[in-house]
């Protein structure tokens, strides 16, 4: 399937913003209600993962899904993905790094998400409400249950930043926006228009819940990585906006937009070097973070992206992702016996992958 250029702008955005995150100015005093670290925190890790879903819904069909040998085909690649994911980010937590990798529930969500690969938009839209209604309380439930044996496993389901239980209504989103025909026009437009209602109604909402009826701020905040329904709202409305305006832009001016393009299009590796960079420049360009620092991370994953891209095209995690999932998922139906082989050509779903 021909690339969109809008996805990979969007993905770009979310790279670039969980970067700043980590190592932008703001990130680790004080700061202001709606100050720049307020922008950068939470919300491009979510938009991150929505564009995840939206992933899987292209690896599937697109606005059609696929069946049969296709459905078998794409659910290896995704579960192939997904542990070559966790791996990667495994190895990434190992460095010991000051920042909380995306990596390792980034693939137990790829991995989950092939349950809902045959589900209609409805189911699935149902679905992400429902996980970002009774996640929240029943991960913070099992949080205080599991509290004082903490394991990989426990802090990618139920932890702190990016609690799978939770996080799997983005991917639900990203699915069901991945169903919708993305180049049209009005679906962006109704798109933008629906992202802003949800932040409105997420942040107001939070508002509301806390100071007038009074909640406690664990179910009723809507602060970057509490997981609450509030601020499950609030990102969905943030990624669903900055999706839209990327697909409508990115349509009109792509050749503008090359540079962003191509941070998204090599997302894993600019994502993976720049934690082995925070890595080897140590702790201070994250708790002592300045702007020049920041703006020099930005600029040298914006132009190395862009220089490979141009040069070599895909970028190299991103080729043994593809490499390796698409050999395991090279499934051909058995062959028949020559007395039963009929003259008549294979349907669409019988056809051998090539």
């Amino acid at each position: 399937m021909r690339r969109i250029v809008g996805i990979d702008v969007a993905r770009g955005l979310a790279v670039l913003g969980m970067m700043t995150a980590h190592v932008g100015p703001d990130d680790h005093g004080p700061v202001p209600p709606g100050g720049f670290a307020q922008l950068a925190d939470g919300r491009p890790a979510s938009l991150f993962v929505v564009l995840a879903g939206v992933s899987l819904a292209l690896l599937s069909g697109g606005t059609r899904p696929v069946t049969g040998i296709r459905l078998v085909q794409a659910r290896m690649r995704i579960l192939v993905r997904a542990l070559l994911l966790f791996a990667l980010g495994a190895l990434l937590v190992l460095l010991a790094t000051p920042v909380a990798v995306i990596l390792p529930t980034y693939g137990l969500l790829f991995a989950l998400g092939c349950v809902a690969l045959r589900w209609s938009r409805a189911a699935l839209l149902v679905a992400a409400g429902v996980v970002a209604v009774v996640g929240p309380p029943l991960g913070q439930w099992l949080a205080a249950a599991l509290d004082g044996r903490p394991t990989l496993l426990t802090e990618i389901t139920v932890g702190h930043y990016y609690p799978a239980i939770v996080w799997m209504a983005y991917v639900l989103v990203g699915l069901a926006i991945g169903r919708s025909d993305l180049r049209s026009g009005r679906l962006q437009a109704a798109g933008a228009a629906v992202g802003a209602g949800l932040v409105v109604l997420g942040h107001g909402g939070s508002w509301v819940a806390r100071h007038t009826l009074r909640w406690p701020d664990g179910l009723a905040t809507a602060e970057p990585h509490s997981s609450t329904t509030f601020e499950v709202v609030g990102n969905v409305g943030v990624a669903a906006l900055v999706l839209a305006v990327s697909l409508a832009v990115a349509a009109r001016w792509p050749r503008a937009l090359a540079p962003l393009a191509a941070v998204g299009s090599l997302a894993l590796t600019a994502y993976t070097l720049h934690i082995v960079a925070i890595a080897l420049l140590g702790r201070g360009v994250v708790y002592d973070a300045t702007v020049p620092g920041w703006l020099a991370f930005l600029v040298i994953t914006v132009g190395l992206c862009w220089l490979w891209a141009v040069s070599v095209g895909r970028g190299p995690f991103e080729w043994v992702l593809h490499r390796v999932s698409t050999k395991a998922a090279d499934i051909a139906p058995d062959r028949l016996p020559d007395a039963t082989v009929t003259t008549e050509p294979p349907t669409a779903t019988e056809a051998p992958s090539r």
